[in-house]
């Protein structure tokens, strides 16, 4: 698969909305940008928001999708996160920073999500 870091981005987000709505969760926003940062998906499940970074890779080659989630990055999608919650309140809710990991190659996907890394 050799395509744009842009084009890649947009398909691991798609694989991963499939993913999370196979999983029972509704997505409820996709790619919210602010100035403070960017979230690739909003999901609910149950009385809990995530806050979705997804990562996809063809190959190992520079590490697992998830490395790739920095700890400035972080920083961005929590106050991203933060900003969502006052535009669009969610009384009595959780919330949760997320990451979905996928590794996309010749043998299929590999899925995995980490519901809950912060």
């Amino acid at each position: 698969m050799n395509l744009y870091p842009r084009s890649l981005g947009k398909i691991g987000e798609q694989k991963a909305s499939v993913y999370l709505k196979e999983k029972g969760y509704s997505v409820i926003h996709k790619n919210f940008r602010s100035r403070l940062g960017e979230i690739d998906i909003v999901a609910k499940k149950d009385m809990t928001i995530y806050f979705v970074e997804v990562k996809l890779r063809t190959n190992l080659s520079k590490g697992q999708p998830y490395e790739a989630v920095t700890k400035i990055k972080l920083s961005h999608l929590k106050r991203a996160a933060q900003y969502f919650l006052l535009k669009y309140p969610f009384k009595g809710y959780k919330y949760r920073l997320s990451v979905i990991s996928i590794l996309s190659n010749e043998e299929g996907d590999k899925i995995k999500f980490y519901d809950t890394i912060y």
